[in-house]
């Protein structure tokens, strides 16, 4: 991409001649992640809709299906591996059961305690959605060098871990 069709590299010259006190080098870093993130959810919300999920919902059948067989995790586990709030988990959960993707029960020896598990359609979901994922996710980074795949990697895993110190092994969006 040339300059003149860098829309990040316009904005900080314009910002340089407006402010010129200031070093807008950063915003050449942030503002293109800003935008490639952008862009990059666009094409994956893509194949999530395809398999007529939405990205929250894919995420929580991602961690089930992570979680090995029997695909089952207590909700709060849930929220854990895939960050976020117990409510918003509940709305995801009413939405995945009323889809007939996963199904709430009380967990064995506690009635207290409840546990969410993918059903069988779930499962066919998961496997066909994730499949179509990880082949958009490679054609998605196949856009680089294999020299820049193998070199970003670790950068941006360096930076990340400045965010997320202490992550549970497993959880997170890398689906």
């Amino acid at each position: 991409m040339s300059d003149a069709n860098d829309r990040v590299a316009r904005i900080q010259a314009e910002w340089r001649r407006e402010r010129p006190d200031l070093d807008v080098a950063p915003q050449g870093i942030i503002g293109r992640l800003h935008r490639l993130a952008a862009h990059l959810t666009a094409e994956l919300v893509a194949v999530y809709a395809r398999h007529g999920l939405g990205e929250g919902e894919f995420d929580v059948l991602a961690a089930l299906r992570r979680a090995g067989a029997p695909y089952e995790r207590a909700p709060v586990d849930l929220a854990r591996h895939t960050m976020v709030t117990t409510g918003a988990m509940t709305k995801r959960l009413d939405r995945l059961e009323a889809a007939g993707l996963v199904e709430r029960r009380a967990a064995d020896g506690d009635g207290r305690r409840r546990i969410v598990a993918l059903t069988q359609a779930g499962l066919a979901a998961i496997e066909a959605a994730f499949a179509e994922h990880m082949d958009n996710e490679r054609r998605l980074v196949e856009q680089l060098s294999a020299e820049d795949r193998v070199a970003l990697e670790p950068i941006l895993t360096r930076w990340l871990s400045v965010y997320e110190v202490d992550e549970p092994r497993g959880s997170g969006p890398a689906r």
